[in-house]
């Protein structure tokens, strides 16, 4: 059947099959992937932008040695 309809479709090139293929493949497993992992981790992984946890330097705060 999925032979018919490549067939009937004229222009399709192998190539773009192949890309179109590839595309779903990796969508697929990249939704599988994030519906497994755990909620913890999406929730950190979420608020991880949000939290201030790397001190910021300025150049007062950093030594240098004296010449």
């Amino acid at each position: 059947m999925y032979k018919y309809i490549l067939e009937s479709a004229g222009s399709i090139n192998w190539m773009a099959i192949s890309a179109l293929l590839t595309f779903v493949t990796v969508f697929l497993v990249s939704a599988i992937m994030a519906f497994r992992s755990p909620l913890a981790y999406l929730n950190k992984m979420s608020n991880l932008p949000l939290e201030d946890s790397i001190l910021q330097t300025s150049e007062t705060d950093i030594r240098h040695e004296e010449k």
